[in-house]
This record gives C-alpha cells, structure tokens and sequence, in this order.
C-alpha cells in the first residue's frame, strides 16, 4: 500500500479566525500552523499564544507558501493550520480489509458547491453511515467554507479520500460494491427496493449529474418519489433521504 498523504489524515484550516477558533477548541488536535513571513498584528499574536498553550509547532513560510497549502489565494490571511481528521483515511485502506470495510457509503461526484458537500457530510455523520467518499479533484474540498457548513462535523466524519471519483468508482466496483444513483424519474423506488447492506450511492453534480467513468459503473437507478409538481430536490436534501432510509433498514 502507498504511503499516506497529509492531505489523506488532515483538514487544512485558513483565515485567522478558522485557524484560532480550531486551537480553542480542546476536542480537535491540531499537528502545526504556518504563518506567512511578515505578518504580524494583534491576532496573530492570540494565535501564537493559543498555539504555544497547545505545544502546537508554529513554522514561517512565505506568503506564496501559505497559499500553496490552503489552496486558496484569496481568503487565507497569511495563515494556515492542519487539524488532524481523526476519521479521515484513504479508501485503499477502508477497503484493504474486506471484514472490516465500510457497509454502506456515500459517493461524491462534481459537487463543488462547499455548502451542500457540508451539509451532506453533516447528515450522513448524523445517521451512522460508514464512509463518504470524498474525492480530492472535482468535489469542494474540506475547508473553512465546507467546516462551516458541516456545523463542524467535518473535522469528525468518516472521510475517506481518493483521488477523483472515478477512481473510486473503480476500486469499490472491484471490492465488490454495487453503485446506485439517484433518478427522480427512473428506477425503483428506493423506499421499496431491494439493494444489499454493502452498498455505494452515489450523488452526482445537479446540473451536470454523474460524470461518465461513474456513470459506466452505476449497477442501478433508484428513485425517490415526488409529488406536488417537484422535479427533484438538492442534492444534500437527496442524501438526507438516503442517509436515513439506510438507517432505518439498519434497525434504528
């Protein structure tokens, strides 16, 4: 198995009041904060202090540096801070283990709106699903914007990182996953179809859907009903309908 990326066990936090907000909260631990050489100011000094009551290692970089790394230009202040995930690992590892694997899992393709990536993060945490898959190219990446969608719970879901969602799509139909997508006018109604507890459903981009190397590999359209001249709903909206249909199925 390749070795782990940093971008597979962390969530990158910017801005000055994400980065001081993540060192006050006692639940999160945060491995080091990077600050652009040169700035200074009165928050700058709190998250220093913050910093040191934690023993959390301060380095300097260039401002140019500090970009690179939140990955954002416009919004990251000139600091930057990585908050370790604890549920976050790569998708070759959750499925390295077939007794231990994920049962049921989300799969994110094209989202790239940071609200609905959070809020559907927030809701699939809540009902107990076991993984998301969170692809790192073509889905928003887990940042303040995403954090604070989440309410948060992006720093505690179970994230698991592939390099896009084909790729994903790949390794879970080889470990034996079917795929389902969401359809609101084909297939079986998912409140009445019949689909094993090993599972991936997969949500697409609404204006785009579902990017041809995941289409090729969906096993089954499913539906969900609608009524009152609805044509569809958000996408985080559909993953809250899934999320909690398997948590019904599952017992709850």
């Amino acid at each position: 198995m390749q070795e782990v990326s940093p971008r597979d066990r962390f969530v990158t936090v910017y801005g000055r009041k994400p980065v001081l907000e993540a060192l006050s909260d006692l639940e999160l631990r945060v491995d080091k904060v990077v600050l652009a050489e040169g700035i200074s100011g009165s928050v700058v000094r709190e998250i220093k202090e913050a910093a040191a009551d934690r023993a959390v290692p301060v380095r300097r970089a260039s401002a140019h540096r500090v970009k690179v790394l939140a990955g954002n230009g416009r919004h990251d202040q000139g600091v930057v801070a990585d908050v370790v995930a604890r549920r976050m690992r790569p998708l070759e590892e959750a499925l390295a283990d077939p007794a231990s694997a994920p049962r049921d899992m989300l799969l994110l393709d094209g989202l790239t709106t940071p609200a609905n990536v959070g809020m559907i993060l927030r809701t699939a945490t809540a009902s107990g699903i076991d993984g998301i898959v969170l692809p790192h190219r073509g889905v928003a990446n887990v940042d303040p914007l995403v954090v604070k969608a989440s309410a948060g719970i992006a720093f505690h879901a179970p994230i698991l990182r592939s390099p896009d969602a084909g790729t994903a799509a790949e390794a879970l139909s080889d470990a034996g996953y079917p795929l389902y997508s969401l359809d609101a006018h084909a297939g079986p109604n998912i409140f009445e179809a019949d689909f094993p507890q090993r599972a991936v459903f997969v949500l697409g981009s609404e204006t785009a859907g579902l990017s041809e190397a995941v289409e090729q590999r969906v096993t089954e359209r499913l539906r969900i009903p609608m009524y009152g001249g609805v044509e569809s709903l958000n996408v985080a909206a559909a993953a809250g309908v899934v999320c909690y249909e398997l948590a019904r199925r599952s017992g709850w």
